[in-house]
């Protein structure tokens, strides 16, 4: 599905799924495929594979050169306890 939009980075809500509701950053993509992680319970390492049509996309971008799973992690607490205004957090 290229063409998406999807870059490498971009904070994602989750709309189907376990993770529903929760804010994920996009590690990379693939065939309609993207793959997330949170630092928490999805490591950068290990991320969680996801169709796009269970995503919503927002307007914030993380840079994932240095990012850590502990700095992941502290960069989404913002979104994932609400802390962030709703429209931030669409697109």
């Amino acid at each position: 599905m290229e063409g998406f939009g999807v870059d490498t980075g971009t904070v994602v809500l989750c709309k189907a799924g376990r993770e529903k509701g929760r804010f994920l950053v996009v590690v990379s993509r693939e065939n309609g495929f993207v793959y997330l992680a949170d630092g928490d319970e999805r490591r950068i390492a290990d991320p969680k594979r996801k169709n796009v049509k269970h995503i919503q996309l927002t307007n914030t971008k993380l840079d994932m050169e240095k990012m850590t799973d502990k700095s992941l992690k502290r960069s989404l607490a913002d979104f994932n306890t609400g802390g962030v205004s709703a429209c931030q957090k669409k697109m």
